[in-house]
């Protein structure tokens, strides 16, 4: 079995070693291995202006955002205070007063 980490774009298993670089034969795509090895689960998450968010953080709302399934709207300036970040499309779980739980997209936000 394959001790070698998947790959980093399309997480195809059938990873192997060309020199230096690891290859992935499914999508073409060519990384090195001590790159690799150093970003082990390492989650990055961004705002809207490319700051570095994490657990904890209050950001605000840059852009009018419609709450599915309601006639509800989180307005433009709404700060959002204790965010948690998650795996997945939505990557920002909070709380938001006056509508409840909330799943927010990072590139709609701003660190305050």
């Amino acid at each position: 079995m394959s001790t070698l980490p998947p790959c980093p774009q399309c997480a195809s298993a059938y990873t192997y070693e060309d020199g230096a670089q690891l290859v992935c034969p499914e999508c073409g795509h060519e990384w090195s291995a001590d790159a690799a090895a150093a970003s082990d689960d390492e989650r990055v998450i961004k705002d809207a202006n490319g700051n570095l968010l994490q657990d904890g953080d209050t950001v605000t709302v840059i852009k009018d955002l419609k709450v599915k399934g309601s006639s509800l709207v989180v307005k433009v300036g709404t700060k959002v205070k204790n965010i948690r970040l998650v795996d997945g499309d939505h990557d920002i779980d909070c709380r938001i007063d006056g509508i409840g739980a909330m799943k927010l997209k990072s590139e709609f936000v701003r660190k305050a």
